[in-house]
């Protein structure tokens, strides 16, 4: 770890006090529980040393096997201080994420996006709703366990005149997917071969 970030992880940890900070590839990545993460965001703002005014995304990734499946991830900037920090929260499907929109104003659209894409509520959102798929769109496909098919086939109806949603009519099997990738730990056999012919 560089002097620069040596320092820097001293001064979060004087400003928040314990954390969970993991550094990767000279990057800061802080841990926070859900109650903490409104107060967290607030000192990264507000303090001098810190200054992390801009918040350049919200996003999450799905991890299915986990209890809490879901981590939601803040990137911010300190224009200032010329640094980056990740913050990272888990949830799941059923436990909202409190709403940063009273720190950073820009989070509404971010938060709706998430919640879009992956079903991640945030309590206090003022208007959480679809922003990328149609409001009457079933299910989250930024999901893992989303098919990549989708349910429905959107299609302009000549005779109709009109966009018509139409059930996607494939077997089951087509959608039931082991979340095993053959390039994960490369081994003499791939995944699925054992099904072949000698």
């Amino acid at each position: 770890m560089s002097q620069a970030l040596t320092e820097f992880s001293a001064t979060l940890a004087e400003t928040l006090g314990p954390l969970d900070l993991q550094v990767l590839l000279g990057e800061a990545i802080l841990h926070v529980a859900r109650d903490q993460l409104v107060p967290v965001l607030t000192q990264l703002r507000d303090d001098k040393r810190l200054l992390f005014k801009l918040l350049v995304d919200v996003t999450a990734v799905d991890y299915p096997d986990r209890p809490e499946r879901f981590e939601v991830v803040y990137h911010l900037l300190s224009l200032k201080h010329n640094r980056r920090i990740r913050v990272k929260v888990a949830t799941d499907e059923e436990i909202p994420v409190p709403s940063v929109v009273s720190v950073f104003s820009a989070a509404g659209w971010y938060e709706r996006e998430v919640w879009d894409m992956f079903g991640v509520a945030f309590d206090g959102n003022p208007d959480l709703r679809r922003l990328l798929t149609d409001y009457g769109f079933d299910g989250h496909p930024l999901r893992k366990d989303f098919p990549l098919t989708g349910y429905v086939e959107v299609r302009y109806d000549e005779e109709q005149k009109r966009v018509v949603y139409e059930p996607v009519k494939l077997k089951q099997e087509f959608r039931s997917f082991d979340f095993v990738s053959p390039w994960e730990g490369m081994t003499p056999t791939l995944p699925g071969d054992e099904k072949a012919k000698p």
